[in-house]
């Protein structure tokens, strides 16, 4: 399905017709579940990516009327929610399972790490709130680029700014957050 139909789909739902926001998924339905798989690869997590694009799904069309103009913002609207819906599984799984948040210990005293999925991601938001508070631009560029996989010309065009300054941006805030990362794995 071309870009312009994708942009009218969005347009009907935005006016009224919330069906037409299920075409947009189907149509879409294949690089919203690679990019979710991509996101989702070398983690231990037990939400699969059918799972997250369905989640996302339910998310997206409950509620208000999504308003997002194109392709572009869709994905940016999907990398965005696709973060939370990550977050939340991550902390549920990290503080409801085996327990409710209470920590075993073995004969030897030691006392278990988190999942190292859990703890990626979880660090990850942490990581993008404290990001936001410093830039709310290199937030948006990050989760755009690691949770929707658009190009650098693709957020340049949905923030109105150039190709230079989003990759400039970009490797400030990978910087800052490999930076806060470490720190986090030194103290563990």
């Amino acid at each position: 399905m071309a870009d312009n139909d994708i942009s009218r789909l969005l347009e009907l739902a935005r006016d009224g017709q919330p069906g037409r926001l299920g075409a947009v998924f189907e149509a879409l339905y294949p690089e919203l579940r690679r990019l979710a798989g991509s996101r989702m690869r070398g983690t231990e997590s037990t939400i699969t990516p059918t799972v997250l694009v369905h989640e996302l799904f339910l998310r997206i069309g409950q509620g208000t009327p999504l308003s997002v103009t194109d392709r572009d913002h869709f994905f940016a609207a999907s990398a965005r929610a696709m973060r939370w819906i990550l977050v939340e599984h991550a902390r549920q799984r990290a503080t409801d399972k085996r327990g409710g948040g209470q920590v075993m210990l073995d004969l030897d005293d030691a006392i278990p790490d988190a999942p190292p999925a859990l703890t990626n991601v979880l660090l990850l938001d942490q990581g993008l709130e404290a990001l936001e508070a410093i830039s709310p631009q290199r937030r948006r560029i990050v989760e755009m680029r690691y949770f929707a996989g658009m190009e650098f010309a693709e957020i340049a065009r949905l923030l109105a700014c150039s190709e230079r300054t989003v990759y400039r941006e970009w490797e400030r805030a990978r910087a800052f957050l490999q930076a806060l990362l470490e720190d986090a794995g030194d103290g563990r």
